[in-house]
């Protein structure tokens, strides 16, 4: 008798995490996944187990509807917790963020803690947490973290809750400090770093993309989307015991590029004429954002851990452009 899949619920799963997650899961038959966000969540296209997917619409912010997601998935496994409002309208909304980045995830985990407790959580931080003043070369282990915006802000306090909530054995839960996602197919997003993806994706369309930042040495932390793919399955599977249980987070893998090499790179792989669409002005709100955020992480403790990083410039943009030939 084949063994019963676990259940795994993904919130925010109308975004690009959430699919590209999902459809790793859903190509493996030992697992059932249970996708949710505001609008309708789509099954990924070209997965081998598609019957093994349950979509559900609904606000996460009400208690009525987390309960209802809870017993659709029983007997739960293990959440992936990335629904989120991004950097840039964060800092527009306060109040938004709060709702949504802080009040529904701590609804979340308490109605986890009260219906599955000892679920694996695994929860989406950022690397927003760090911000001024920073060390002059890599921001390490001992960095503390002093976000400058709400959005780092809100993802640090929610960070502090679960490492609480796992050290009393309410949860078993990971908080991943993701880098930038490099290249995202879709549409721009309203994170600050939303450009660092469009810098490639719409030239390759033909499109223009604003570069809210003139100073191409200006370096960010960035990760390929199957590096990502690969250490979220990583995590999901780690041995709990492997951190101190009031220390919950990892910062996830990345490397550290200029403007200037995404740029070298998108003539060498997707052709010189493609630079014309990149169109360079200040915008001095998202500045301040990006120039809070550290360019470069001390990779030692996630790579000892078992999870990987991508090369250089050349391969996240290489990736992209390969896969729109396929």
């Amino acid at each position: 008798m084949a063994p019963v899949p676990k259940n795994i619920i993904i919130t925010g799963a109308g975004g690009f995490i959430g699919p590209l997650l999902a459809a790793r899961l859903l190509n493996d038959p030992g697992y059932r996944v249970i996708l949710t966000d505001l609008a309708d969540p789509v099954v990924p296209a070209g997965v081998k187990y598609p019957g093994n997917a349950t979509t559900l619409k609904g606000d996460i912010c009400d208690p009525a509807f987390v309960s209802s997601l809870l017993a659709a998935a029983a007997p739960l496994s293990a959440i992936f917790i990335f629904h989120g409002i991004m950097s840039a309208g964060s800092e527009a909304n306060w109040d938004l963020s709060l709702r949504v980045n802080v009040d529904s995830v701590r609804g979340l985990l308490v109605a986890l803690k009260d219906t599955y407790p000892g679920t694996r959580v695994i929860y989406s931080s950022s690397q927003a947490v760090y911000g001024q003043p920073l060390p002059a070369g890599k921001v390490t282990d001992e960095v503390t973290p002093t976000p400058e915006g709400t959005y780092g802000a809100h993802k640090l306090m929610m960070e502090v809750f679960i490492n609480d909530m796992h050290r009393r054995g309410f949860i078993d839960a990971f908080s991943l400090r993701f880098p930038t996602v490099s290249v995202r197919p879709g549409r721009p997003t309203s994170a600050a770093s939303s450009f660092l993806s469009g810098m490639i994706r719409e030239p390759m369309k033909g499109e223009e993309c604003v570069v809210p930042i003139k100073d191409r040495t200006f370096r960010s932390f960035l990760c390929s989307p199957n590096s990502l793919q690969e250490n979220l399955i990583r995590v999901l599977n780690m041995d709990s015991s492997k951190l101190p249980k009031h220390i919950r987070h990892i910062n996830i893998p990345g490397i550290s590029v200029s403007i200037q090499e995404l740029m070298d790179a998108l003539a060498k792989y997707g052709g010189e004429d493609k630079l014309k669409y990149l169109k360079e002005e200040a915008n001095p709100d998202l500045e301040r954002i990006l120039r809070s955020w550290a360019p470069e992480l001390d990779t030692t403790t996630p790579l000892k851990l078992g999870l990987i990083k991508d090369e250089s410039a050349d391969s996240l943009v290489k990736q992209y452009i390969d896969s729109l030939k396929s």
